[in-house]
């Protein structure tokens, strides 16, 4: 597998039309075929830099996630093996491999059921659950500055930017990134007391907690940056849906999605934040940049619950 790093940090921006909505979208679903989305953001700092003494990733999380299946991609592309702990694997899904699981197996992933990941060696690299950790602002900071170039090249004076969060790092380290750059630094070269309320950014980030509620969300943001005049909008969905349940609204949402624009988005985390943008409407009133998180491969196993929760003509 060889991929060139600038060509899977580089996504377009398409205008499309949606409920009689005109808005943007960013494509990191097509970096690249292997390595895309926002989990391509957040594992670049390990891919563009070297890290001779490591042998070994170690991570943990869903059977399904999309962190998952990208690690095994990064640790393909870098020669390392790859440990993966779970809690849980049903029997359904360990005699039928499908989706992120089965294409992390292919990629050399060792799957370990128990409650906890051992502590890393030196020669080991521990990844949080998701990619939440501080080296994810180095792919993030990339694109930040593409969209402000975007931005500019569009003759756009304010733009807001919606995407749907698990851990929220993305959208944490982007309006951090925004703040930063606006004030010419980058979020390597300066660092202001909790006091200080940057200026405020022309690019506005929003979000909505899919996998907690609100405080979980404020709560992950906290883990990695104290400042809260750093994080994103947090937007409170009219509707609780548990993470990873089915529900019909949100299945009608995609397909509708894919029908009218003619792009396929993940399952799991676009239709929630959909869902909640379109309960915004006052977000939309400036221009809107929606940003394609990618995480398609799951699609495959989710397509297969809601058939088997709602039958073949879904």
């Amino acid at each position: 597998m060889n991929i060139s790093a600038n060509k899977i940090i580089n996504s377009s921006t398409e205008e499309k039309l949606f409920n009689n909505h005109n808005i943007y979208i960013k494509r990191d679903d097509l970096l690249s075929k292997e390595f895309s989305g926002n989990k391509a953001r957040k594992f670049y700092y390990f891919l563009e830099n070297e890290f001779h003494q490591i042998e070994k990733v170690i991570s943990y999380g869903s059977s399904q996630s999309n962190a998952m299946y990208s690690l095994s991609v990064l640790a393909k592309m870098k020669g390392w093996k790859f440990d993966y702990y779970i809690d849980h694997l049903s029997s359904y899904l360990e005699e039928n491999p499908h989706g992120n699981y089965k294409y992390a197996l292919k990629n050399g992933m060792q799957i370990h059921v128990r409650q906890d990941a051992p502590l890393p060696t030196e020669n080991e690299l521990f990844i949080e659950e998701g990619g939440r950790q501080k080296e994810a602002k180095f792919g993030i900071e990339i694109l930040a500055k593409e969209i402000l170039t975007w931005k500019e090249e569009q003759g756009i004076d304010e733009l807001n930017v919606f995407l749907p969060s698990g851990t929220g790092t993305t959208a944490l380290f982007l309006q951090k990134a925004f703040c930063q750059l606006e004030l010419g630094f980058t979020g390597t070269q300066v660092s202001f007391p909790l006091e200080t309320k940057p200026m405020s950014p022309k690019c506005c980030v929003y979000t909505v907690p899919c996998v907690g509620d609100v405080e979980y969300l404020k709560k992950q943001f906290l883990m990695l940056e104290e400042n809260e005049n750093f994080h994103p909008k947090i937007l409170t969905p009219s509707k609780k849906r548990h993470f990873g349940k089915l529900y019909r609204e949100s299945y009608n949402i995609w397909l509708k999605l894919r029908e009218e624009m003619g792009i396929e988005f993940d399952m799991l985390y676009d239709p929630h934040g959909w869902l909640t943008l379109l309960e915004n409407p006052e977000i939309l009133k400036k221009p809107t940049l929606y940003i394609h998180q990618g995480g398609l491969i799951g699609n495959e196993s989710m397509l297969m619950r809601y058939k088997r929760k709602y039958g073949e003509n879904i």
